[in-house]
């Protein structure tokens, strides 16, 4: 069944995007994922533009955060604490980040820059994920003894606070910037930037992996909804239809993967999604040097000009 997208300005076969906001949300919610690194490449797939992609995403990302993180509240896994140092920073990051992709799309490079920035974040990110993942579990199959995380230097920053729930005594500092980087990369690539913030949170933070899904989800619910806000009101961008279509699919799916995330062991977990986020930067890579006019046709009302 096809439906006319108003904002895209194009016509969609309803199916095909409920099924892909379901299958994001399945992956949002087994990662602890906002999903958007996904949804963002799928949508411009089929041919809408960057631009509107980004805007649209946001919201489908938000919803998709708000179910899975409504899971991990009813278990006890959310440390309100560090989520809540957190989002000062991601608040802050999410209208820098807005401001800046208004103005590159005033000069006429956002459809370039959101390409670029998938290809290369995607590809770096994932291919460090996957080879950490990759020799946790050939250590898990030889049964060796993982090596012991030490503290270093961010855990010598002043104005620390302790986080019972997670159990961690830490500066804010590193925890503010963390957000504010978030919160950025988010507002321009239509992403939760939860690939990014839980390793982060894991590797340099020592955050437990007992609370830091749940945590990363709550910063990418709130961080995605004022977004979305600010991409409706300054760029007129986000596509209700489309947002819509993606929420009730994102919803639906990530119950059903907040569920099969707790039954998978956490370096296999770090390995399938090192694996997906590599695949998608690599896709993204070819379609940006053998069709890169499938990238950048530009359909929005009133871009460059």
């Amino acid at each position: 069944m096809q439906l006319y997208l108003p904002i895209a300005d194009l016509p969609v076969n309803v199916f095909l995007v409920l099924a892909m906001g379901a299958a994001v949300g399945f992956v949002s919610g087994m990662f602890g994922i906002g999903g958007g690194f996904l949804m963002t490449p799928l949508l411009i797939f089929i041919g809408i533009t960057p631009a509107v992609a980004v805007a649209s995403v946001a919201s489908h990302i938000a919803a998709s955060s708000f179910s899975g993180a409504l899971a991990y509240w009813r278990r006890r896994a959310i440390d309100p604490a560090l989520a809540s140092v957190l989002l000062c920073g991601g608040v802050t990051g999410t209208a820098l980040g807005v401001w800046t992709f208004t103005q590159l799309r005033a000069l006429g490079q956002l459809d370039l820059m959101i390409a670029l920035s998938y290809v290369v974040l995607l590809t770096t990110v994932g291919s460090l994920m996957f080879s950490e993942g990759l020799r946790a579990l050939m250590r898990t199959r030889r049964g060796a003894v993982p090596p012991r995380r030490t503290h270093n230097w961010i855990h010598g920053l002043p104005l620390k606070m302790r986080f019972k729930r997670s159990k961690i005594y830490l500066s804010v500092i590193p925890v503010v910037i963390i957000g504010i980087l978030i919160g950025f990369i988010g507002a321009i690539m239509g992403i939760g930037g939860g690939f990014i913030l839980v390793p982060i949170m894991i590797y340099l933070l020592r955050v437990p992996t007992s609370t830091v899904i749940g945590t990363s989800m709550v910063l990418t619910l709130v961080t995605m909804l004022f977004a979305t806000l600010l991409h409706a009101v300054t760029n007129h961008l986000v596509d209700a239809v489309l947002a819509l279509i993606l929420m009730v699919g994102g919803v639906t799916g990530a119950q059903f993967g907040a569920r099969a995330g707790q039954k998978i062991r956490g370096e296999q977990l770090r390995l399938l999604l090192g694996l997906l986020i590599l695949s998608v930067g690599v896709r993204f890579a070819i379609e940006l040097v053998i069709r890169p006019e499938d990238l950048f046709t530009i359909r929005e009302l009133g871009v460059n000009g």
